[in-house]
């Protein structure tokens, strides 16, 4: 075991070879590095398991002894301050090291793929492995600069990925956007750094905690720097982990390849801000208020997220609002003390929500293939519909993930989340109603999303973002549900659908089939068509590179919530979760339960999974498609009278589409106050600047110069002139003082 230990600094090095080896090929010899970049791929994923087995091993050894090891060696000395550079294992490094590497795994054999058409496939490998030897780097540090550092080479990396196809301009502007996002939170997490060494000296945790404990206890410190130096800290944790408000990064990040938004924007990254509060809840403990505000932040957030997902018609962008949401839950099972629940949490949605974008992938993928690539076509939910039969893979792979993020037992959220539901009661009332709430929430907005991918029906009409009633945002599936049929050649360009229940869509110009409101109930449907000699064929299930890291991960969704279930606390050893969350010097969990009470769990159940079982039947009745003749059926006739329709429908439901589609109408307050802002306040200063300061300076100028092109005539080399004009002057000089100060007599 210590041997173990001894060499375990070594892990965030191992996959650094892969961006040094690609980089430096491609500079020096470019045409073989592309030739063996199937090599460097397999390389990549070879070197990242012997990192899985390194992280195995050690989460063993946490679960049989409960140790915890820090190596810490010296880096700079100078008089009093030293810089230290170490290694920590204890169980919260264990747990993120064996999401990192697992989840990562799985996100590298499916972009070999995924991105093998692409020409930036060895680049993409590149910024993958520095990505993960940075987050490794970042979980096993052991004092506040190291996080520091790491913090930063891991956002430079997720800016690298968001603006993978930098060519985009949509893509430039996202990723510019998280990078400033996020550095508005990493400069607050640093002052806060700087802040806290100011007043303890020290940058190491096992330090830092113990002095900041004493200082507050005995009134040695002054409480609101200390508040205000921990409110720094958790800026961090709330730009990474796209907390409000700082939340605004994180769907505009889903313009980058799927597989990064499955390890770095679901699972790993933006967990950074989630493993920092946990990292830190010693220190926070002790300060009043701050556990608080973490709660309330991570409940705003909970139910924002939840809400901006109601509407989304981009897949990714969804899935985008659901991570945050579920983010939320995390951090505020923190704020509430319960960083038990808050870990497990953290375990069972990385691999839910890395299944869930794997299995996107798969559908933006083969709707590539059919239609051509277009974010806009191939990632919105409104042109999908109907693929059940042409991905039957990825569809149980995305059901199983949206069934457990919805919080359906046995799934592996279910767990987690009833864990968080029921700690919520016990802290507060209102906060667990709003958290049961947003818990039915998610099971709406994720059956929303499988139902239009794989389903779809056109049903109830909404406003569209220019606000014309006429549209639609129900999906509308190209590839229909029974039969096909071959359309005729035409030469007509292809016109994409248009949703509009006034006008029928159609799908070519000259020979078409007219689609119906509910296209599953016509037989006239598209199966190929030829269009200027190009081939569109039907959407197509992807192959087993990427739908092998899928399976997986659909069973670690099935089982992996069994490790924190509560039957298992009845017997110590199966209670894995509990062993390894053993209180340490480093993570104490106040809310730790020794035994499960089973009737009082079997009646948070009861209650959670009917709220999620209630979003779910509201999201089927508007979403899923009807054959009956129950189709032209108004489900606002059965819950109020006619007179209060036009309200219901026209107001209420108007209104949260709107604030869902628009996302809460914050990106548009930000460019409002602080966009505009400062752009305005550039001008101001620019205007000022050109007219005013430079004016005055180029005034001088003039006037120096033309001083002295008349001062120059003066001096003509004569002695007689001088003397002429000294005369003068001594003339005109004593001619003004006797005239304002007369001579007495």
């Amino acid at each position: 075991m210590e041997h173990t230990y001894q060499y375990s600094w070594i892990i965030p090095f191992i996959t650094l070879p892969i961006p040094m080896l690609i980089g430096g090929g491609l500079l020096l010899f470019p045409t073989a590095t592309k030739k063996s970049r199937r090599m460097l791929s397999f390389l990549s994923v070879f070197l990242l398991s012997i990192v899985m087995l390194f992280a195995i091993n050690l989460l063993l050894q946490q679960i049989n002894r409960h140790s915890i090891y820090q190596s810490v060696w010296s880096w700079t000395i100078n008089n009093d301050f030293s810089l230290e550079f170490g290694f920590l294992i204890d169980p919260l490094t264990s747990i993120m090291l064996i999401l990192i590497t697992t989840v990562g795994m799985m996100v590298l054999i499916y972009s070999d793929n995924y991105m093998s058409h692409d020409k930036g496939y060895l680049r993409f490998f590149a910024y993958m492995s520095f990505f993960n030897s940075s987050m490794v780097g970042l979980v096993s540090s052991s004092n506040l600069i190291q996080i520091y550092f790491f913090w930063e080479l891991v956002g430079m990396c997720s800016y690298l990925l968001i603006g993978f196809w930098f060519t985009r301009p949509v893509v430039g502007n996202a990723c510019q956007k998280a990078f400033l996002t996020n550095r508005v939170g990493d400069f607050g997490f640093l002052l806060g750094i700087l802040g806290l060494y100011w007043i303890t000296g020290s940058l190491e945790f096992r330090d830092l905690f113990e002095i900041v404990k004493n200082l507050i206890y005995n009134n040695k410190v002054d409480l609101l720097f200390v508040t205000l130096c921990s409110l720094l800290l958790f800026s961090g944790a709330v730009a990474k982990s796209a907390q409000f408000p700082l939340h605004i990064w994180l769907p505009d990040a889903m313009e980058g390849p799927t597989p990064i938004s499955a390890l770095i924007h679901a699972a790993t990254m933006v967990a950074a801000g989630v493993f920092l509060v946990a990292r830190l809840l010693p220190l926070f403990r002790v300060i009043p208020y701050i556990m608080n505000l973490i709660a309330s932040i991570g409940l705003v957030t909970v139910l924002l997220g939840a809400t901006l997902a109601l509407a989304q018609k981009d897949i990714k962008k969804g899935l985008a609002y659901s991570t945050m949401s579920q983010l939320g839950y995390m951090i505020l099972a923190l704020g509430m003390g319960s960083a038990r629940s808050s870990l497990f949490h953290l375990i069972t949605h990385a691999y839910s929500k890395a299944l869930l974008f794997l299995g996107s992938g798969s559908i933006i993928h083969s709707m590539e293939a059919a239609v051509g690539y277009s974010p806009h076509k191939s990632q919105n939910m409104g042109l999908m519909g109907g693929l059940t039969k042409h991905v039957p893979i990825t569809k149980i792979s995305f059901l199983l993930g949206t069934l457990s993020l919805s919080g359906i037992p046995p799934f592996a959220c279910f767990w987690s989340k009833d864990e968080i539901l029921s700690d919520s009661w016990l802290y507060s009332p209102i906060f667990a109603i709003i958290a049961c709430y947003t818990a039915g929430l998610t099971a709406f907005y994720m059956f929303r999303i499988y139902l239009l991918t794989f389903e779809g029906h056109l049903n109830i009409h909404f406003q569209d973002y220019s606000g014309k009633k006429s549209s639609s945002f129900y999906s509308i599936s190209l590839w229909g549900k029974r039969g096909s049929r071959l359309i005729k050649k035409t030469n007509s360009f292809l016109t994409f659908l248009k949703i509009n229940t006034n006008k029928r869509a159609s799908f070519f110009l000259k020979k078409t089939y007219r689609a119906d409101l509910n296209v599953r109930k016509s037989s006239s449907t598209f199966h190929i068509s030829y269009l200027n000699n190009i081939f569109f064929p039907y959407p197509q299930e992807a192959n087993n590179t990427m739908l092998v890291p899928m399976l997986v991960l659909a069973s670690f969704t099935l089982f992996i919530g069994f490790i924190g279930s509560p039957f298992n606390q009845e017997e110590e050893s199966l209670d894995i979760l509990s062993k390894l969350l053993t209180p340490s010097l480093y993570f104490l969990d106040q809310n730790s339960k020794e035994s499960a009470d089973c009737y009082q769990f079997l009646t948070n159940a009861t209650f959670s999974v009917s709220i999620a079982f209630f979003g779910i039947f509201i999201a089927s009745f508007l979403y899923k498609p009807v054959y009956s003749s129950l189709q032209n059926f108004d489900f606002l006739n059965l819950v109020v009278k006619k007179g209060f329709q036009k309200i219901l429908r026209d107001k209420i439901i108007y209104l949260i589409y709107d604030w869902s589609y628009n996302r809460g109408y914050i990106d548009a307050l930000y460019a409002k106050s602080i966009t505009s802002g400062l752009r305005g306040l550039a001008e101001f200063t620019h205007f000022f600047d050109k007219q005013i300061i430079d004016k005055i300076i180029n005034g001088l100028g003039f006037t120096s110069f033309f001083l002295g092109e008349g001062i120059k005539y003066l001096g003509g080399g004569r002695i007689s002139s001088y003397l002429l004009f000294y005369l003068f002057s001594i003339f005109i000089f004593l001619f003004l003082f006797l005239f304002y100060f007369p001579l007495p007599f």
